[in-house]
């Protein structure tokens, strides 16, 4: 079976799913619609459907085939609040201040379902042997649900797993990316009359505000790569003549690796303890999510590459480039090419032309000691089963991630081409483990030589709740 022919061969199906999903732009724990839609097609296509996976309504593992090896491929389909964009190259909403895929997460979900049905067709021929399944995951986006899925051990069977994320070039990720941990500061003060009788109250928003303050000075003391971000989520109240009682703030803590966060967070714990002590408040810790760093496999990304080479990057019409065109002008003017050389290496400049605006060629496939500044839910699968994972051009060269920018081209053809080129890549590869044991063992072993060394620690303490 051909299955790059197979997939274009069904692709207007595939694309009017991406866009159905795009419609829907779903948050986090909320994508009823999105992965409804999702299972419904799975399973009306011959795959058993598991929802409620991991007590999350809207995750699920859809099955084909019997035996082992067992493939997972993974998908994505949560959108992104404020984000709502028609897809045209200038700024306009569809809905004000309405949610948008501003990490291209439609063409995510997608691309894995049609990957995986591409698998099954092959397994239905007798070109592949096993069970192929597609693993629906809610919430990447602030919500941490491949963690959960992982914590649940939703993955115990599995012996390696495929996936992609939608980027302004084409190549395998070589690189780590930063762990983190969300969790929320709550202090409880005292309520009094701000000038009749403040000595009587306790602010929990000093408490917030000498908080924030005491963690930027911590910033000077903490590795180059580290990140602390944090808003105020309760600023204590609508009347400023009210000492106020309850306040709240929310900080994302992002390291190299998952024991530097720990490491973090038990500082930034510290600073709010003292922040109370000054302000005479309590606080109170709640864990929202955490991630793991990547951990990396050559093998799987090896063969990732290959079949990147063997299926060809998409190539652009003259439309597709003025869209592009346009939509660069309203995008930061960001060293795309330097950020690209830092993870693929000096090869990486030859194959940036000076004035691209859609980057077609396949980065060298290198792995560099580099740490993406982003984070992933797909660092907590890696450590619990072999994984590799690609990136492919579904926006101009200098799109901001998480901007209306990439709503509108994950709504369009250009968008849609990096979502059938990596729906072929992630089949092709998952045939070729399913075919050739001895790639898939060699998969394997590589994995189980680094998670000896480093064994695996879920970030999220047990009682935590999903959402």
């Amino acid at each position: 079976m051909n299955i790059p022919e197979w997939i274009e061969a069904n692709k207007k199906s595939f694309i009017e799913l991406s866009d159905q999903v795009w419609q829907f732009a779903e948050l986090g724990f909320t994508e009823q619609r999105s992965s409804g839609l999702l299972e419904a097609v799975l399973e009306e296509s011959g795959f058993e459907v598991q929802r409620g996976i991991a007590n999350i309504p809207t995750a699920f593992v859809a099955s084909y085939g019997t035996g082992k090896p067992i493939v997972a491929i993974l998908g994505e389909y949560d959108a992104l609040p404020g984000l709502s964009q028609e897809a045209v190259p200038y700024l306009k909403p569809r809905q004000e201040g309405g949610n948008g895929h501003g990490c291209g997460h439609n063409l995510l979900g997608v691309a894995g379902l049609a990957a995986a049905q591409a698998v099954k067709e092959a397994i239905c021929l007798g070109d592949a042997k096993g069970t192929v399944r597609y693993y629906g995951c809610p919430a990447e986006e602030n919500g941490s649900g491949k963690t959960f899925m992982v914590k649940a051990g939703t993955f115990k069977d599995v012996d390696l797993s495929l996936c992609w994320h939608p980027d302004v070039y084409n190549g395998i990720v070589g690189v780590n990316v930063l762990a983190n941990i969300k969790v929320n500061f709550r202090f409880h003060g005292k309520a009094a009359h701000a000038a009749y009788d403040p000595y009587n109250g306790r602010s929990a928003l000093d408490a917030v505000e000498l908080m924030n303050v005491g963690a930027n000075y911590l910033r000077e003391h903490l590795i180059p790569d580290a990140r602390i971000h944090y808003v105020i989520t309760n600023g204590g109240g609508s009347a400023a003549n009210v000492v106020p009682p309850l306040a709240e703030s929310q900080y994302i803590l992002r390291a190299p690796l998952l024991q530097q966060v720990n490491e973090i967070y038990q500082r930034v714990m510290d600073v709010a303890r003292g922040a109370a002590l000054m302000t005479g408040t309590e606080v109170e810790f709640i864990f929202q999510k955490g991630m793991s760093n990547l951990l990396l496999n050559d093998t799987i990304t090896d063969v990732l590459y290959e079949k990147m080479i063997q299926v060809g990057p998409p190539e652009y019409d003259q439309q597709e480039i003025e869209f592009a065109r346009q939509i660069s002008t309203t995008c930061p003017q960001s060293d795309m090419t330097g950020l690209l050389i830092k993870m693929y290496g000096k090869e990486a400049r030859a194959l940036v032309p000076q004035d691209a605006v859609l980057l077609s060629p396949v980065m060298p496939n290198v792995q560099m000691d580099f740490v993406a500044p982003g984070s992933t839910d797909v660092g907590d699968v890696s450590w619990v089963i072999p994984t590799g994972q690609i990136e492919t051009t579904c926006a101009a060269l200098n799109t901001p991630s998480h901007s209306w920018q990439i709503v509108a081209q994950s709504g369009m053809s250009i968008g849609h081409k990096g979502m059938l080129y990596a729906g072929k890549v992630m089949a092709l590869a998952a045939q070729e483990f399913m075919t050739h044991p001895e790639r898939l063992k060699e998969a394997r072993d590589e994995f189980e030589r680094k998670i000896k060394a480093t064994p695996y620690q879920c970030p999220i303490p047990d009682g935590v709740q999903p959402f």
